[in-house]
C-alpha cells in the first residue's frame, strides 16, 4: 500500500465533488491526514464520511473562502488539531458565463474572490507554517481557459490566468525554504459540468483535443499528487497541463 504522504497534513479546498473529491481521495489513499472543505455543513459531513470509509485521518470542514474570519478559524482549528499544513491544494472555484458587457460588478467581484483572492489568502495563511518547518507544497488548480480565453468567461479566465501568475511569484519567494508552488491546468475533464454538455458541444470539444477524449478527474488528482511528492522537489513555479494536448505552447 502506498503511504508516501504518511505524517503529512494536507488541505484540499472544494473537495465535495469532481476534481476536488478525487484529489482528496488520492491523498487519503496514500495515508495523508486530509482536511477537505465544502461550502455547506452537509458537504463537510459527506467529506468526513468518505474519509471514515477509507479509514483515513482527517475531516470535512465548512468554509466560506470569501470571509476572512472563516479562513482564519479554519487555519487555527487545523493547526491545533492536526498540526501545520504541509500540502495545500487550492481547488475551490466557481464558473459563470456572461459576455463582458453584461457582467455585473458583483458577479465580477464574486468570481475574483472565490477563484483568485482565496488562493492568495489561503497561501498566505499556511505558507508561514511551511516556512517555519522549512517544508511545503502548494498546488493551485487553474484551467486551460486561463491560457486560451473563452467567449463569455472573461472574468473566469482572468482569475485562472491570475492564479498562474501568483503561483510563479510565490514560488520565487519561497524556494529557498524548501517550499514548492506549482499549478495544475486541467483541460476538459469528465465532471458534472461536462456531463451536461449537449452532443454538438461535446463533438466540438473532441475535435480540438488531440487525445480524442475528455480527461478523468483522477488523472488530474495524480498530477497533483506528483507535485506534492518528494519526486517533484526540484519543480517549482511550473505549470503542468492535464489537457490531452489541447494547449500547445
Amino acid at each position: 500500500m502506498n503511504s508516501e504522504f504518511k505524517d503529512k497534513v494536507c488541505l484540499v479546498t472544494g473537495a465535495t465533488r469532481g476534481i476536488g473529491r478525487q484529489i482528496l481521495e488520492v491523498f487519503a489513499e496514500r495515508k495523508a491526514t486530509v482536511i477537505g472543505t465544502a461550502t455547506t455543513s452537509e458537504g463537510a459531513f459527506q467529506i468526513s464520511e468518505r474519509l471514515t470509509e477509507q479509514g483515513a485521518t482527517g475531516e470535512g470542514m465548512q468554509l466560506n473562502v470569501r470571509e476572512q474570519e472563516s479562513l482564519a478559524n479554519l487555519a487555527s482549528y487545523i493547526d491545533k488539531k492536526f498540526g501545520p499544513v504541509t500540502i495545500l491544494v487550492n481547488n475551490a472555484g466557481i464558473s459563470r458565463e456572461n459576455l463582458t458587457v453584461r457582467i455585473k460588478e458583483d458577479e465580477w467581484d464574486e468570481i475574483m474572490d472565490v477563484n483568485l483572492k482565496s488562493v492568495y489568502m489561503l497561501s498566505k495563511l499556511f505558507v508561514r507554517g511551511m516556512m517555519k518547518k522549512r517544508e511545503g507544497r502548494i498546488i493551485n488548480i487553474s484551467s486551460v481557459v486561463g491560457i486560451s480565453g473563452n467567449i463569455g468567461q472573461a472574468h473566469y479566465a482572468a482569475t485562472k490566468a491570475g492564479v498562474i501568475g501568483f503561483s510563479k511569484s510565490l514560488a520565487m519567494e519561497t524556494a529557498s525554504r524548501n517550499i514548492t508552488v506549482n499549478c495544475v491546468v486541467p483541460g476538459y475533464i469528465e465532471t458534472d459540468m461536462t456531463a451536461g454538455m449537449n452532443e454538438k458541444m461535446r463533438e466540438h470539444i473532441m475535435s480540438i483535443i488531440p487525445a480524442g477524449r475528455v480527461g478523468q478527474a483522477e488523472e488530474v488528482a495524480h498530477a497533483v499528487a506528483f507535485l506534492a511528492s518528494p519526486e517533484s522537489s526540484y519543480i517549482t513555479g511550473s505549470t503542468l497541463y492535464v489537457d490531452g494536448g489541447m494547449i500547445r505552447n
